[in-house]
């Protein structure tokens, strides 16, 4: 997206406004990961658009939903997202390494989402993303359940018209939401309190509205309370579409919610 001379434009359900130098971004409420702030990863996908290219984004506090954010141009080519004076995010030219796990077949998504853990508890249950209090065609409904294999999981996707950019096909930062929360429950199978820190998302083609997509997540690595997962969407072909990495922060003291 370039910066000088273009009109004002409106992307998705979020609001990118472009007027020379200075954007701004705000974040509509159906997109929350937590009820007051957004989806970590669909606020990531939102910076991606305005970077136009691969950024690893670093979300240095929760992003709360329906304001306007100031995003600046750094001098190293990154970008920072400010609400007036506080930074909420940064994003910096990103190269993304993920050794991907395989596919699995499509019904086998549909098993491990069955054992979703979110179905018995949800820290978040309105979260855009995998939240279960959240109806067909608004939320996307990704339960990822365990595949058999300690730290991987899996889930079905069939996107909604409502994520068509316009073409028939899913917009980007939907494609980066739905690789968010599978992370997540690749690395806190427990449903421990965990935070997304950073996020890099890298998109080689975008799916089909209304296709059977599988989503695979799994752990990379553990070093005390830093958690990192990897995630994947598949078509319905089996052809890799996307992939994302993630680090995810444990707070101090963070409880395990019970069974």
């Amino acid at each position: 997206m370039g910066q000088r001379g273009l009109p004002l434009r409106r992307v998705s359900l979020g609001r990118i406004l472009v007027l020379h130098q200075m954007k701004t971004l705000t974040i509509a409420p159906r997109f929350c990961g937590p009820p007051a702030s957004a989806n970590g990863g669909y606020f990531a996908g939102m910076v991606a658009l305005i970077a136009s290219r691969t950024v690893t984004v670093r979300l240095l506090k929760p992003p709360p939903l329906d304001v306007a954010f100031t995003v600046n141009a750094l001098p190293d080519g990154g970008l920072e997202v400010l609400h007036g004076e506080d930074p909420i995010g940064e994003a910096r030219p990103g190269n993304l390494q993920l050794d991907v796990r395989p596919a699995p077949e499509y019904l086998q998504a549909v098993e491990a989402s069955r054992h979703y853990a979110g179905f018995r508890n949800h820290r978040f249950p309105t979260c855009f993303v995998c939240g279960t209090q959240r109806a067909r065609g608004d939320g996307l409904r990704i339960f990822a359940g365990p595949l058999g294999m300690r730290g991987v999981v899996a889930a079905p996707w069939v996107p909604d018209t409502s994520l068509d950019r316009g073409d028939g096909k899913v917009s980007p930062e939907f494609m980066s939401a739905a690789l968010d929360c599978p992370g997540y429950y690749a690395v806190a199978p427990d449903d421990r309190m965990m935070l997304l820190a950073q996020f890099t998302t890298h998109v080689d083609r975008l799916v089909h509205v209304g296709s059977s997509c599988t989503i695979v997540g799994w752990h990379v690595g553990s070093d005390g309370r830093k958690h990192e997962a990897g995630t994947a969407i598949f078509d319905g072909k089996g052809v890799l579409c996307a992939k994302a990495r993630a680090l995810w922060i444990e707070p101090r003291g963070a409880a395990v919610t019970p069974p």
